[in-house]
């Protein structure tokens, strides 16, 4: 039976884990030739430092990110022919640059090099305006973005929706201050949960904008092109089809909430007929269980999972 057409997920940071990627490596020649092509355009072992750790320094965004990236790409290269129809893809966060790859928009060479810089310069604004990340579980969006403001005060503080991933799971981002101030107004305004999140800096918020110009002026060097399906950009939810419009959402990304269930939604009405998450873990099969209720929705990212998808069986 021919397959439905897949839309491709691809996951973001904290998606690493120790291990990741191993025994992709030692059951595929294929894979294992992706980590060393990794290590080489880095110019360091990223593939021991992803097998064998320590944590300490995977869980850095400038490693994180190009481990992640290289998870992705080397299940991708595996399972691309057991696909059938790709027509469109989405990744959140840092997954849009594997996304990006996938869509044959940049290669997987020059990505990893991107994501390496972006890592380091998102770390580098974390330092130069210390933020974090909270999780605000059970609130609809409206009142997240009015809690925001309440426990805000610009320009000293600031705390703004920095990942809308599904109904009731919003991530907030900004200053130490301001997210203080936020969880501990948010019992009182509607939320279930408060969870501070582990991350190194306020992603996805104004506090990012330190990082723009390095990541704009490598961007502007790194040749672009028109991908071969649509992939849909965390920015705005919109099919991305241009390599100018790629390098913008992009750019963009670094200081915009990322619109994950709106762009889900989005591919479904797309005609998307099936998901499938492509890298470590399964966090984005996760929220389909709210962002695409009774579509299928599918993780491959160990070797299990690769052959059972190409037996025709997967989970």
């Amino acid at each position: 039976m021919t397959p439905p057409a897949s839309a491709l997920l691809f996951p973001g940071q904290g998606s690493h884990y120790v291990g990741m990627g191993k025994r992709l490596a030692e059951a595929f020649p294929q894979a294992a030739e992706t980590f060393r092509e990794a290590d080489e355009v880095l110019g360091f072992r990223l593939s021991q430092l992803m097998w064998e750790g320590p944590e300490e320094d995977l869980v850095l965004t400038m490693n994180a990110q190009p481990a992640i990236l290289t998870h992705s790409i080397g299940v991708l290269r595996l399972i691309r022919d057991q696909l059938g129809e790709v027509t469109m893809a989405a990744g959140h966060s840092l997954g849009e640059f594997s996304a990006h790859v996938a869509a044959g928009t940049v290669s997987f060479d020059e990505a990893l090099a991107l994501v390496r810089l972006r890592g380091k310069l998102m770390a580098q604004a974390g330092r130069l305006r210390p933020g974090t990340m909270t999780a605000v579980l059970g609130m609809e969006d409206e009142a997240v973005e009015a809690l925001c403001e309440e426990a805000s005060d610009p320009p000293e503080t600031v705390v703004v929706p920095a990942n809308f991933n599904s109904a009731g799971q919003i991530v907030i981002s900004g200053d130490l201050d301001a997210i203080d101030r936020a969880s501990e107004l948010a019992p009182a305004r509607g939320a279930k949960r408060v969870v501070r999140l582990d991350v190194s800096g306020a992603f996805h918020s104004p506090l990012m904008k330190p990082a723009e110009e390095g990541l704009h002026a490598r961007l502007r060097s790194v040749e672009f092109h028109r991908p071969r399906f649509p992939v849909y950009s965390n920015v705005d939810a919109l099919p991305v089809c241009d390599a100018d419009s790629a390098k913008e959402r992009l750019m963009r990304q670094l200081t915009s909430p990322v619109r994950w269930a709106a762009s889900v939604s989005a591919m479904l009405e797309n005609g998307a007929g099936r998901f499938v998450e492509v890298g470590p873990g399964n966090v984005l099969t996760g929220l389909n269980r709210r962002n695409a209720r009774g579509i299928e929705s599918l993780s491959i990212g160990e070797p299990d999972q690769v052959i059972a998808l190409d037996l025709g069986q997967p989970d």
